[in-house]
């Protein structure tokens, strides 16, 4: 079930832009673009949309367009900056100084104007992951109830229930990937992918132990709970619910 002799054939952990765009056809077009490139792009069409998903998951960068439906894109900005926000390009239709001014101002790290090249969207979305070492600044991660993750991921470092967890490197990315995707089975497979430079050399038992270690350390923060869940047969997951 768990033999290496499958793990070529196991997809690699992509990471996830957050597409927020109420145009289906530029959406479409965009969300082609990144997956072309190796991204895993979620989109959604609002402002409230997009604030749940990035209360949710991690999300590397976002790209957001001004003009949305239910709220102004600069308004989404700056409550996505109260929360501790990943990279953002802005879209307009606008390619006024003064529209670029005000997005910069509010901490976007881009700014494209419509109509733009899908090609040129996805050497800017490399470009400022790049800048930003991939990474956003501090996020809350909120998968299941009572349950409270951040993640600073500038400085690979995640807090459980407000205490701030003491992990190796491999714990770290084990758990990274679990909390990219809550609900999600991992096999043993997915996860020495992520989780280990050479996935070959590592031995199938080798991620038991670390979800065993990576439980210890997560009783001593919450000794009620535990959020990794055993899939006899199959893996791993995060759990979704309490």
């Amino acid at each position: 079930m768990f033999g290496r002799s499958q793990m070529k054939f196991m997809p690699p952990l992509r990471q996830t832009i957050l597409v927020v765009e109420d145009e289906a056809a530029i959406a479409e077009t965009i969300v082609y673009a990144l997956r072309t490139e190796g991204f895993e792009p979620l989109w959604k069409t609002t402002g409230h949309e997009a604030l749940a998903v990035l209360g949710a998951q991690p999300v590397a960068l976002v790209v957001l367009d001004v003009g949305l439906p239910d709220m102004n894109g600069f308004d989404v900005c700056r409550e996505m900056q109260k929360r501790g926000a990943p990279p953002v390009i802005f879209l307009t239709a606008r390619s006024s100084e003064v529209d670029k001014i005000v997005g910069l101002e509010l901490g976007a790290d881009d700014y494209l104007a419509k109509p733009f090249s899908p090609r040129e969207l996805t050497a800017r979305v490399r470009a400022v992951l790049r800048r930003t070492n991939g990474h956003g600044t501090v996020h809350s991660v909120t998968p299941t109830a009572g349950v409270v993750w951040s993640h600073d991921t500038a400085r690979c470092r995640i807090g459980y229930r407000a205490k701030l967890l003491d992990l190796t490197r491999n714990e770290y990315r084990l758990l990274c990937a679990l909390l990219a995707s809550p609900g999600r089975v991992f096999n043993r497979d997915q996860l020495m992918a992520a989780a280990w430079d050479d996935p070959g050399a590592a031995l199938d038992r080798t991620v038991d132990a670390h979800i065993k270690t990576l439980r210890a350390k997560l009783r001593e923060a919450a000794p009620e709970f535990d959020p990794l869940v055993t899939h006899r047969g199959l893996g791993y997951s995060l759990r979704e619910e309490a």
